[in-house]
């Protein structure tokens, strides 16, 4: 009994050696065979000869080890760790990129995250730190408590004057997930979309066309109060007929001056993201404005005297849009500055710095009349801006000028400089880079 069970013992220790050479034989054979039939079938077959030599090993390691194989890898896998959802490197990476300030926080307000733009936001903003630290708004503190209470989400105003007027939209979302692996729990996410230069065009907007209606609605109603007069009592007035036709006919002219720079400054704004690329002779327009426009200053009182070299002076320029910066600057020095009794219009070269590696020239207008207020010198580019609103409409103006000058510096990648003192004169003046490499 004893040696049948060793029998049977030995049986089954030598039966996975049996196997192996049970399987060995077999992809032998089976090797053999494949190879016989290559070589028959064509002996200059290589693929089917490497994989003829290919079928020994691999017949005989899926035959002798396959539930080793099998074992190894199931092992493997479960030592594989699980994938990890949160990602944290993408995560950080899309959070950083982000444009508009992102704060995350948890159920104590506490800062657990945030990006780039929302420390330059608020750069009292510290990992772990409360956020009313760095935030001092109680709507949106107290918003927070709210979206942590009733886990819906709210929209906010928040405003901030220092250092600059900005105003904010901010998104306050809860934050939670029950994905395994996630350590993160209830929160909240702040999202600030910046709503300054939405609020600052619609107040754009709303000015313009509450200035624009004002300044069409005058002369309108004194065209029709003529008109009316004209067809009622002053039909057989020939003098009253003649006075109150010059007067509609400075009214009409207003309005036709008042659309064109509407027209000339939208045209400008629409290409003011474009530079011009041609050259122009800066001198040449300087010389050009001051022979034109000096029969009309010297009706006023007025000479103008130029300083410009002997030389041409390139830029890159639009020629039109640079004539109508002469003739803005000119005609208004020539209006306001009128009492001084002169105008000097000045081009020279501006002497660079270390920092400026492009030359730059200036051109300047100065009067001598009564000068300008400082509490008027930063708004004197302001669409319909005036400092006296009835001399400036007795003159013709239509509070535009300036603003038209403004934008076409801008444009042209420049700069305008406002200076002035009461009783000492008003001097504007333009810098420009100028253009290299031309004579």
């Amino acid at each position: 009994m004893a040696d049948a069970d060793d029998a049977s013992t030995t049986n089954d220790a030598n039966g996975p050696d049996i196997a192996r050479r049970g399987a060995f034989r077999g992809a032998f054979a089976a090797g053999f065979l494949v190879l016989l039939a290559a070589a028959i079938r064509d002996i200059w077959d290589v693929w089917l000869l490497i994989a003829a030599a290919l079928a020994l090993p691999l017949s005989f390691v899926l035959a002798g080890h396959r539930q080793t194989l099998t074992r190894r890898l199931l092992g493997t896998r479960s030592r594989l760790p699980a994938k990890d959802v949160r990602q944290p490197g993408l995560a950080d990476a899309v959070l950083a990129h982000i444009p508009d300030p992102v704060i995350l926080v948890d159920q104590r307000t506490l800062v657990v995250e945030a990006n780039a733009a929302a420390r330059v936001l608020l750069p009292g903003l510290k990992t772990g730190h409360p956020l009313s630290f760095a935030l001092r708004s109680p709507d949106v503190l107290g918003a927070i408590d709210e979206v942590l209470g009733t886990g819906a989400p709210l929209r906010i105003e928040y405003s901030e004057r220092i250092p600059t007027e900005r105003t904010f939209e901010v998104h306050i979302g809860p934050l939670s997930s029950d994905e395994p692996g996630i350590s993160f729990g209830p929160g909240v996410v702040l999202f600030f979309r910046d709503l300054t230069s939405a609020r600052r065009l619609e107040a754009m907007r709303a000015d313009f066309v509450a200035n624009a209606s004002h300044e069409l609605r005058t002369p309108l109603a004194s065209l029709l109060g003529f008109i009316e007069t004209l067809q009622g009592p002053a039909r057989d007035d020939p003098k009253a007929r003649e006075r109150f036709l010059d007067i509609m006919r400075g009214q009409a002219q207003r309005m036709k001056r008042l659309i064109d720079d509407l027209l000339s400054l939208s045209r400008i704004e629409m290409r003011a993201h474009v530079a011009p690329t041609g050259i122009v002779d800066l001198r040449t327009i300087a010389s050009q404005m001051v022979e034109t426009l000096s029969p009309l200053a010297r009706e006023r009182g007025v000479a103008i005297h130029s300083r410009l070299p002997d030389h041409a002076v390139p830029v890159l320029g639009d020629r039109d849009e640079l004539l109508r910066v002469l003739e803005n600057l000119i005609e208004n020095a020539a209006k306001y500055g009128e009492s001084g009794g002169r105008v000097d219009v000045e081009l020279a070269h501006l002497a660079g710095s270390d920092r400026e590696a492009q030359p730059r020239v200036m051109l300047s207008v100065q009067d001598y009349g009564p000068g300008i207020a400082p509490e008027h010198l930063p708004r004197l580019t302001e669409r319909f801006y005036r400092v006296d609103v009835a001399q400036s409409r007795d003159k013709g103006g239509t509070g535009l000028g300036l603003a038209i000058v403004k934008h076409i510096v801008n444009r042209h990648r420049g700069h305008l400089d406002i200076s002035s003192e009461p009783g000492q004169g008003a001097r504007f003046s333009v810098i420009l880079p100028e253009a290299q490499g031309h004579d």
